[in-house]
């Protein structure tokens, strides 16, 4: 049976964010390991021109809560961008987790085929909602996590691949 929008989406979002809290868990024991501010992460980047991990945390969450709320014809809430420390960023991943949790799953279902606004930059745009959220939300949301777990792995935190992936679904030891 093929996934419905609502598994391709609100389970996809859950699991990446679930995984981006641990991610800041690690950092943070890391930080206190080697004896300095945790906070000193919010405020790092990879490049002078790319947003901070503040900012991509904040764009996974945005990415997640956004493109669930338009998926399921809702208007998405706005989220303050005044997150200073990882405990403040852990409770907006929290506060997204909870959205999304809560959206109806039967009407994001019904969305694949449904035009879906939303804005790009200072301009309105439509997509069908399976393409959506296939190339643009998910895209999105993929590289703000990715960018978010690279600048904790430059940063020396010891992060593998299971953590970025975390929980995966229908996965069983042998």
């Amino acid at each position: 049976m093929p996934a419905s929008l609502s598994q391709s989406s609100v389970a996809v979002y859950q699991r990446g964010l679930t995984a981006l809290l641990g991610l800041i868990d690690k950092a943070v024991a890391h930080a206190t390991a080697k004896k300095f501010d945790p906070a000193i992460y919010v405020t790092m980047r990879l490049r002078p021109d790319m947003f901070h991990f503040g900012r991509q945390v904040q764009a996974t969450c945005d990415q997640a809560k956004n493109a669930a709320a338009r998926l399921a014809g809702v208007d998405p809430p706005r989220f303050e961008d005044n997150e200073t420390t990882l405990d403040e960023l852990k409770a907006r991943i929290n506060k997204t987790l909870t959205y999304v949790g809560g959206l109806d799953a039967s009407a994001i279902d019904l969305a694949a085929d449904k035009e879906v606004m939303f804005p790009l930059g200072p301009n309105k745009v439509k997509m069908q909602g399976g393409d959506y959220l296939n190339h643009f939300s998910l895209p999105n949301f993929y590289f703000h996590l990715t960018t978010a777990y690279d600048i904790l792995r430059y940063a020396g935190v010891d992060l593998a691949k299971r953590d970025f992936l975390g929980v995966v679904p229908g996965v069983s030891p042998t």
